[in-house]
């Protein structure tokens, strides 16, 4: 494809971004792409911000994230990269954008990978106050915990739970306030977060339920009052969810629902513009309604999807949505929208996964150190099929097995 129609331009320096990139070099595209990215840094691994950045010989490091991209690479995209600088409109109109430095960048085809922000608690500030989005939050938030004895988390979802289990391996008393009845009250089913606060609570992480954090910060720490007792620590990490960065959209007037709204192709409300990762509100194929998934794998394959359509492609993004978190010596799996009944197979010695049926069909399943069952899960999803529930709760029959008579049985109909 010619560059005649103007350049590519790319808003957001992270998965999404680097992945259209990555699609567009793959495709064939030899024009002009124009990076542009907020932070200074390249992209780099956002998950582990939470994980390896903040636990074990990785938090000794400066750069505590990897890159996304080797050198190498990242030279062969041939990318016109301008880190460190902010888009802060779009003229639709005249297809330019006005950057903070008083620029303009002209696009032919542009895509918003903006990511999102880490929600914040209103009226509460200080260098004791944490949250954890960048590079430069987690390499703040290393240093604080260094230094600490004692952590608050406010938030009982995937980063603070991922914090809580860094913070007892080096050695912190924590105590997670989560304003909910459970944890990970959105994407796990209740069964399974009953697991999960268990194998926290054996490693010592405190947990308060019901618990709406407003804590009083000062050069000395955190205070805060729940249920009428006074909780101190030396500092506090708040992770109450995340606010997508659709404020270019909005101002553009483009369609936004809690997210750039996007049709199945990342294409937004403006056929030359589209919307890709966790700022993308899609019309989800698995879930039979529009969704706004943030996760690492979402974030690659709906990119890569928009970069086709941008180059003449009609395929559409077919989306299986599926996350993974590491907690103490915990590797958590969830793939689809688990709901329903839920069957367990439980090996022992801390593995097990649980299947979830609704009206007889799989929806999801959840692993506990047990990823060759999400990888069985993700067969019979992608089938539409699967075996019957009361087959799956007896551990004596292999998976392997269960998935070899599926396939007998569909090669017989």
């Amino acid at each position: 494809m010619s560059a005649d129609r103007g350049p590519m331009v790319i808003v957001g320096a992270g998965q999404a971004g680097l992945s259209v990139a990555r699609a567009l070099r793959a495709g064939g595209y030899q024009g002009t792409v124009i990076m542009i990215g907020a932070e200074p840094e390249r992209p780099y691994e956002r998950p582990a911000l939470s994980k390896a950045a903040l636990a074990g010989p990785a938090a000794e490091s400066d750069d505590p994230a990897p890159a996304l991209a080797e050198p190498a690479e990242w030279r062969a995209l041939n990318l016109d990269a301008r880190l460190g600088q902010r888009v802060r409109a779009i003229d639709r109109n005249r297809r330019l954008l006005h950057c903070d430095d008083q620029t303009t960048v002209a696009y032919g085809t542009l895509f918003l990978a903006t990511g999102g922000e880490a929600r914040r608690l209103p009226g509460v500030a200080g260098d004791r106050v944490h949250y954890l989005r960048t590079l430069g939050d987690a390499r703040e938030l290393r240093r604080g915990l260094a230094n600490a004895r004692r952590l608050l988390v406010a938030g009982g979802g995937w980063i603070g739970l991922e914090v809580a289990a860094a913070a007892r391996h080096q050695g912190l008393e924590v105590t997670v306030l989560e304003a909910g009845a459970r944890l990970c009250e959105r994407s796990l089913p209740e069964d399974a977060a009953d697991y999960l606060l268990q194998h926290h609570q054996e490693r010592g992480v405190r947990f308060r339920f019901g618990a709406v954090a407003s804590p009083r910060a000062s050069a000395n720490g955190v205070c805060c009052e729940v249920d009428g007792t006074r909780l101190r620590a030396d500092l506090m990490l708040v992770g109450i969810g995340l606010v997508p960065n659709d404020r270019l959209a909005v101002e553009a007037g483009l369609e936004v629902d809690d997210g750039i709204v996007v049709d199945g192709q990342a294409r937004t409300s403006d056929p030359c513009i589209f919307a890709v990762g966790d700022v993308a509100r899609f019309p989800s194929s698995f879930a039979g309604r529009r969704l706004r998934l943030e996760s690492w794998t979402h974030a690659r394959l709906q990119a890569e999807a928009a970069a086709a359509a941008a180059l003449g492609g009609s395929a559409g993004y077919r989306d299986q949505p599926w996350f993974w978190s590491d907690q103490h010596d915990l590797n958590v799996q969830v793939l689809g929208l688990p709901r329903g009944r839920g069957i367990c197979r439980d090996y022992g010695t801390g593995r097990r996964g649980l299947f979830y049926f609704h009206e007889g069909a799989l929806t999801g399943a959840v692993a506990f150190n047990a990823g060759r069952d999400i990888g069985f899960a993700r067969r019979w999803l992608n089938a539409g099929r699967s075996p019957r529930a009361e087959d799956l709760a007896d551990t004596g029959l292999a998976l392997s097995a269960l998935h070899r008579h599926l396939r007998e049985v569909a090669d017989e109909a």
